[in-house]
């Protein structure tokens, strides 16, 4: 049921996000402490603020209502921004992130180490390519866990 959510509300609801001038990173339908959520992460060039938040929740809210994705079934309707750390999870994410310093993690070691940080370069639909001093390392998307940009202070 929670994939059958998340296509419909791409469908239907994130054409109302994205008329508003918001990029619709992803959306999240699943079980929290609180019951089920449904969750819009919403981006756009100039970041997300509370206000931006609100203004996607109410304009979705009524849309939300009478499309009832969930038949009927209660959740929380939460919209937020993806936050700075991110995963880079496809084309999108990676020209957001092209050149920069990114951590990607593996499910197995190689060599001894699961996690490498590196210079993003290259994604394609197999695998992404980071630098690390000047070496190219390709992985393979079915090995890496997960590709986060390196956040720096």
């Amino acid at each position: 049921m929670a994939s059958k959510v998340v296509t419909i509300c791409n469908e239907k609801i994130s054409p109302i996000i994205e008329a508003l001038g918001y990029e619709v990173v992803e959306v999240e339908y699943q079980k929290k402490v609180d019951g089920m959520n449904l969750t819009f992460f919403i981006d756009s060039k100039n970041g997300i603020t509370v206000e931006d938040c609100e203004k996607v929740s109410d304009a979705i809210s009524d849309a939300l209502d009478e499309l009832d994705p969930t038949q009927g079934e209660t959740y929380l309707l939460n919209v937020s921004s993806p936050g700075l750390d991110r995963p880079i999870k496809n084309h999108k994410d990676f020209l957001r992130n092209e050149g920069k310093m990114v951590e990607v993690t593996l499910y197995k070691q190689i060599d001894g180490k699961k996690k490498f940080v590196g210079v993003l370069k290259d994604y394609t639909d197999s695998d992404v390519t980071i630098y690390i001093d000047d070496k190219p390392f390709v992985f393979k998307h079915s090995d890496v866990a997960q590709i986060s940009p390196v956040i720096e202070f």
